[in-house]
């Protein structure tokens, strides 16, 4: 059962999509003054977080931390090319968290460390750049959002798109009403790159992993490579396959150009179709399909096949009685109905670096104490959308969805709802 009050209640904030400023804070920057960062996870995503902020002016790396010593190690000189100074170095960040010479964190974690370095890093005085997914719980998400309210951070979240002008250009003529009625979106992503997870025997931790501390909250297993860099987000524990991983980006911008929050109702089918025998616990295929009031959302993913709607590997569509508009990452399009007297838009090419104007936004925001275009509330949004379809998915069930009180009509798709800590560490508080 699901005992805690706040999974019982939630407030029209927490599904708020405009941003606005925060409360006053005691310490305000000048665009002269320094923000230090540090950065907890560097091997991947995090590590681009952190190039894309140190290519602005007055912002610098103090510290990073990482469970990989050798990763650590190896960002560690990468930073000091780039700045002339070699950061600091953690193994845990809780320690990081207690330098002095910090005004700002990124996460760059698998999921299921979002959370506790997040809230931890508030609770400290430190803003936040956290990657997607915000959490791997509707319950993580909540207290993030809390949290993030309680200490007055600013908190950027990794859904860059919000970022980036062509997306902006698309969701501004979805809005225009000329598609009209819009009662359908079409939401995808088919990666032929994404590849089979072999299945692999356990074996021992890498050399300079601190493997006890990565599981962290996760239930104790022996390592296996399957779970561990890269591929650990297609297993619960740590993520939630490709729902969570790209659908974070692509969901938000269907909600976005809908205006639309939380849906009435989910459900989902899939499975491990096209590679039965692979190690992976996440569907290699999966569909899910959202009832909102006025309007239809379908997610739809695939591993191993490029041929998506449209002719593109992924992307997000409007189809609106006048019309549909295609966007995906390269660009938009406007395909008009054959009897509409709307005209064709042919596809405008993206331009600009999304993730470089994102951080930029994000530092601003800092600077400022204005909410940022990915702010905690947008981003906690769209994270529990997509953990409703996984969790619609894992509970094989058409699920009713009472966004007021945050909760399923059926107990035991509530039981999906919570997360669940191990390893004597407990869930944060919000």
């Amino acid at each position: 059962m699901i005992r805690r009050d706040f999974l019982q209640k939630t407030t029209a904030a927490t599904l708020g999509l405009a941003a606005s400023s925060l409360p006053a804070f005691a310490r305000r920057t000048s665009a002269a003054d320094t923000i230090r960062f540090g950065l907890i996870g560097v091997n991947s995503m995090g590590f681009a977080d952190l190039k894309a902020h140190l290519k602005l002016p007055n912002v610098t790396c103090t510290a990073l931390c990482d469970v990989d010593a050798g990763v650590l190690d190896k960002r560690a000189v990468e930073v000091q090319q780039l700045t002339g100074k070699r950061p600091a170095t953690y193994g845990d960040f809780r320690k990081l968290l207690e330098s002095k010479d910090l005004d700002a964190v990124i996460i760059g974690t698998p999921d299921h460390w979002h959370a506790l370095p997040a809230i931890y890093a508030m609770e400290a005085g430190k803003d936040v750049y956290c990657e997607k997914p915000l959490a791997n719980s509707i319950e993580e998400c909540r207290l993030m959002l809390a949290a993030a309210r309680r200490y007055n951070r600013v908190v950027q979240v990794g859904q860059w798109q919000r970022s980036h002008q062509h997306w902006q250009d698309a969701l501004k003529f979805v809005q225009s009403g000329k598609l009209g009625n819009v009662r359908l979106v079409k939401v995808w992503g088919y990666f032929n790159w994404y590849k089979e997870v072999p299945n692999l025997p356990d074996a021992p931790a890498p050399a300079g992993v601190d493997y006890d501390l990565w599981l962290g909250p996760a239930p104790k297993r022996p390592f296996n490579p399957n779970r561990f860099h890269g591929t650990w987000r297609h297993f619960w524990d740590y993520g939630g396959g490709l729902m969570t991983d790209w659908g974070v980006h692509l969901i938000d911008m269907a909600l976005a150009g809908m205006n639309a929050t939380a849906p009435l109702s989910v459900s989902a089918a899939g499975g491990r179709f096209g590679y039965p025998a692979s190690g992976m616990e996440t569907p290699d295929t999966m569909q899910a399909l959202y009832q909102f009031d006025k309007f239809s959302l379908v997610w739809a993913h695939g591993v191993g096949i490029g041929n998506g709607d449209y002719g593109r590997e992924h992307g997000v569509a409007f189809v609106g009685n006048e019309g549909t508009l295609v966007v995906d990452r390269g660009g938009w399009e406007v395909q008009p109905e054959k009897k509409s007297s709307l005209e064709a838009v042919p596809r405008t090419a993206q331009v600009g670096n999304g993730l470089d104007n994102h951080a930029a936004n994000f530092v601003e925001c800092i600077r400022s104490r204005q909410r940022p275009a990915c702010d905690i509330e947008i981003a906690a949004n769209t994270a529990i959308v997509c953990q409703l379809g996984n969790i619609a998915y894992r509970s094989g069930r058409k699920l009713d969805w009472d966004a007021a009180k945050g909760r399923f009509s059926d107990k035991t798709a509530n039981e999906y709802l919570a997360a669940q800590y191990h390893n004597g560490w407990k869930v944060p508080k919000g």
